[in-house]
C-alpha cells in the first residue's frame, strides 16, 4: 500500500497536479497510472464509489466538476457502470443530488460516447432499467424522469428511459396475457385487463394485436404433422377470435396481424399451407376485413414465403375483389 501511494504521488508531482485542473488533464493522469500499476483499477473504482456517496461534502462546483470527470472515465472504460449504484442512496436521492449530478455525468458520457454506447454499458451491469430510482419513489414516473432530464438538455436519455418503460410494459403484458389464456379467463376480463394496460402504459393497438397473437400462439403444443395443425389452427383461432376482434378496431391493427400470421407461418414450416385457412377464417369472423387483405396482397407484404402465401390468397383475392365490384354496382344502382 505504502508502495502504492508513492507510486501515485510521485506521478502526481511529476505532472504538477493541482484540483484546479480540467477534467481531461484528470482523466489522462489516471488512464496512465492505471495502465502502468494494472493493480489500481479495483481500488480506484472502490474509491470513486465512496466520493459519491458522501456527495453532499462537496460544493455544487465541485460536484459538477467531479461528475463530468466520472463521465469521462465511464466512456474510456476506465470506469465501470456498477458505480453508480452508489447513487441510488437514500439520503442522495431524497435531497435531489442524485439526480442533479446524475444530469452533468450523462452529459458527460454522451457527449464523450452516444446513448447506444451508454445503454449497452447499462445492460451489461443490469442498470438499465433502474435510472428512475434516481428519484424518490412518489416521483418514479416516465413523465417526471422525461421532463427532468429533457428539460437538462437529455432528451436522448429520456426516449432510452421511455423505451424501456415501453419494452417492459409490453413484455409484462405478454406474460399476463399468457397467464390469464392459461386459466381460461373470460375474454371480457382480459379485453378489460388489455385495455387498461394500453391506456396506462400507451401502448398502440398495432402493437398489442402483435401481443396477443403472440400469446394466442404460444399456448398451444401444436402437431407435428403438417396435414392436421391446419385443423387444428383453425379450431384454437376461431375460439380466440373474439379477443383478436377486439383489437383490430384500426386498418394498421389488421395490417399488423396479417404481417405476424405471415412470418408464423413462414418460420414454423407445418403452417405454410395454413395461412390461407386462418386469414379465411378471421374475415369470417370480422378480425380482418377486405381493404387491409387487399392491401396486405397488393403492397403490404413482406419478403418472407411470399410467391407461396400470394399464390395460396389469389383465388380468394380476387372473389374480394369481385365481392367489392358488386357491391359498387348495387350502390350505384340504388343512387
Amino acid at each position: 500500500m505504502l508502495l502504492e501511494q508513492n507510486l501515485i504521488t510521485a506521478d502526481m508531482q511529476k505532472h504538477s497536479l493541482t484540483f484546479w485542473w480540467p477534467a481531461e488533464c484528470w482523466v489522462s493522469v489516471f488512464n496512465k497510472l492505471i495502465r502502468r500499476y494494472k493493480y489500481l483499477e479495483k481500488g480506484f473504482e472502490d474509491e470513486v464509489k465512496k466520493l459519491l456517496l458522501f456527495l453532499k461534502g462537496f460544493s455544487e462546483s465541485e460536484r459538477n466538476k467531479l461528475a463530468m470527470l466520472t463521465g469521462v472515465l465511464l466512456a474510456n472504460g476506465t470506469l465501470n457502470a456498477s458505480i453508480l449504484n452508489s447513487l441510488y442512496n437514500e439520503n442522495l436521492v431524497k435531497e435531489g443530488v442524485s439526480a442533479a449530478f446524475a444530469v452533468k455525468l450523462f452529459k458527460s458520457w454522451i457527449n464523450e460516447k452516444d446513448i447506444n454506447a451508454v445503454a449497452s454499458s447499462l445492460r451489461k451491469v443490469s442498470m438499465d432499467n433502474r435510472l428512475m430510482e434516481l428519484f424518490p419513489a412518489n416521483k418514479q414516473s416516465v413523465e417526471h424522469f422525461t421532463k427532468y432530464f429533457t428539460e437538462a438538455g437529455l432528451k436522448e436519455l429520456s426516449e432510452y428511459v421511455r423505451n424501456q418503460q415501453t419494452i417492459g410494459a409490453r413484455k409484462e403484458l405478454q406474460k399476463e396475457l399468457q397467464e390469464q389464456m392459461s386459466r381460461g379467463d373470460p375474454f371480457k376480463d382480459i379485453i378489460l385487463y388489455v385495455k387498461e394496460e394500453m391506456k396506462k402504459n400507451n401502448i398502440p393497438e398495432p402493437v398489442v394485436i402483435g401481443i396477443i397473437w403472440s400469446s394466442v400462439m404460444s399456448t398451444v403444443e401444436w402437431n407435428k404433422k403438417e396435414e392436421l395443425v391446419a385443423e387444428q389452427a383453425i379450431k384454437h383461432l376461431k375460439q380466440y377470435s373474439p379477443l383478436l376482434a377486439a383489437f383490430t378496431t384500426q386498418g394498421q391493427s389488421e395490417l399488423t396481424l396479417l404481417l405476424k400470421i405471415q412470418e408464423y407461418c413462414y418460420d414454423n414450416i407445418h403452417f405454410m399451407k395454413a395461412f390461407q385457412k386462418i386469414v379465411v377464417l378471421f374475415y369470417k369472423a370480422e378480425v380482418l376485413s377486405e381493404e387491409p387483405i387487399l392491401k396486405w396482397y397488393k403492397d403490404a407484404h413482406v419478403a418472407k414465403g411470399k410467391s407461396v402465401f400470394l399464390e395460396q390468397m389469389k383465388k380468394f383475392v380476387e372473389w374480394l375483389k369481385n365481392a367489392e365490384e358488386e357491391s359498387e354496382s348495387e350502390a350505384e344502382e340504388g343512387d
